[in-house]
């Protein structure tokens, strides 16, 4: 399983995870967060391996169409962005007031999306 997407299918179940049922919850979070097999999976639930592979693929898709529609991941890490570039320029000691109330409005944009 390749990190980077692990890292977002992480990262997508942390912002919708409350949207998903219990089933897919559990999936996710022990084929993702606690590297549990496919396998293991379905020894636990009782169910065959297949479904387990099924359910879990619907669930991806699913987050990922509920980021395509809501965008709280993508608008969190273009703050979080924004945030570090304002704390580099403050560290700098610039005369940087312009430039940072230019990123702040740009953050203030996000929000009101």
């Amino acid at each position: 399983m390749e990190i980077e997407k692990t890292n977002r299918m992480n990262a997508l179940f942390e912002f919708y995870s409350t949207l998903l049922t219990e089933k897919q919850m559990n999936y996710i979070e022990l084929y993702y967060a606690d590297d549990f097999s496919l396998g293991e999976i379905a020894d636990e639930y009782g169910v065959s391996r297949q479904a387990v592979y099924d359910n879990i693929k619907r669930t991806e898709k699913l987050l990922e169409t509920y980021e395509k529609k809501l965008h709280l991941y993508s608008n969190y890490v273009v703050r979080e962005e924004m945030i570090d570039e304002i704390k580099e320029l403050l560290e700098k000691e610039e005369k940087t007031t312009e430039k940072i109330i230019t990123i702040l409005d740009k953050i203030q944009e996000i929000e009101e999306d």
